[in-house]
């Protein structure tokens, strides 16, 4: 299921020192003027640097500790590869998963296998100073990694918040801390643009909305495909009904809950049927007497930006959030 969903998710801007501008003018008079005070030069506040060595823990509770900056990265995560990239080190990757596809350098970049299990050789060639990887992996493959020398660092995001501190980490780990800000900066913007967008929607006027990543997979309470759907000012029929994490589809369950409105993966073929997943949403027994196949209220969201756990992950939720309420949401 994993691999499947992975194929295809700041504190501010530092703010400037005020410039202090005293202005005075001489006085010929016989009596003397005080001095004019000097205009302050401007002056900026000090950039913020990491002191190492940095030791952090990560998603598998193990303390990593970084004596400086790493120069080597390898990341076998495409949301921890578009996270690296978008605070500026994409000139110290040197080494990604099959699955990076963003930014497009990444797709140039050495090929370490499979977000699961990648190819043991090929990382411990790559001679990173770091391995990041999310939540495709287990930690079991961590720790095995681990047991042939390599420095990994697993990362799990479940909520939002929880994918823009790991970004924030991220900049610390590699002194890269004001360009982390301001793309986490960016991502509050646009969670705060979908809040205030929603804010007038009522409890009882929530729309239901069924969302599949992948045939025959939705997801459940517990993850931040679940939070954007909230965020957005929705409700996911298959939490609603007590569904958790990622699951299987109950065809029955989305039935009787009727969603307003169904969201699916764009383009994703299944490998199977060669079928695309609206057709296979649309075809499915009983599904078109529902509201949202019957009133043609089924969208299409970018793969990459409702699996990936990145940067671009406040993307997918104002894609979410239009699809929902195109009249509230611009």
């Amino acid at each position: 299921m994993v691999k499947n969903l992975w194929k295809k998710m700041s504190l501010g801007m530092l703010a400037l020192a005020a410039v202090i501008a005293v202005s005075g003018c001489g006085d010929k008079a016989a009596s003397p003027s005080p001095t004019p005070a000097a205009t302050a030069p401007a002056t900026q506040a000090p950039a913020k640097k990491t002191t190492y060595p940095l030791t952090v823990k990560d998603a598998t509770g193990k303390d990593v500790t970084f004596e400086k900056a790493p120069e080597r990265i390898v990341s076998v995560s495409p949301a921890e590869t578009e996270a690296l990239y978008a605070i500026g080190l994409g000139d110290k990757i040197v080494g990604v998963s099959d699955y990076d596809t963003y930014p497009a350098e990444a797709k140039s970049k050495p090929k370490m296998g499979s977000i699961m299990k990648p190819n043991v050789e090929a990382v411990i060639g790559a001679k990173a100073d770091v391995v990041f990887t999310g939540i495709s992996m287990k930690a079991a493959t961590v720790e095995e990694l681990r047991n042939v020398g390599v420095k990994m660092f697993k990362v799990e995001p479940k909520t939002l918040d929880d994918v823009m501190n790991n970004i924030l980490l991220y900049g610390k780990i590699t002194d890269k801390q004001e360009q982390a800000e301001k793309v986490v900066n960016k991502m509050k913007q646009d969670r705060q643009k979908v809040a205030d967008a929603v804010k007038s929607v009522k409890p009882e006027a929530k729309k239901k909305v069924y969302l599949e990543f992948s045939p025959g997979w939705t997801v459940g309470g517990g993850e931040f495909l679940d939070e954007l759907i909230q965020i957005a000012g929705a409700v996911n029929v298959a939490s609603e009904a007590g569904v958790k994490g990622w699951s299987k589809v109950d065809e029955e369950l989305i039935i009787k809950n009727n969603p307003n409105v169904i969201l699916f993966a764009k383009g994703l073929i299944d490998d199977q049927t060669k079928k695309t997943l609206e057709a296979i949403i649309s075809e499915r027994k009983g599904w078109s007497q529902m509201d949202a196949v019957a009133k043609k209220q089924m969208f299409g969201v970018d793969n990459d930006l409702i699996s990936r756990p990145g940067p671009r992950l406040t993307d997918a939720l104002l894609e979410i959030a239009k699809a929902i309420y195109p009249d509230l949401v611009k």
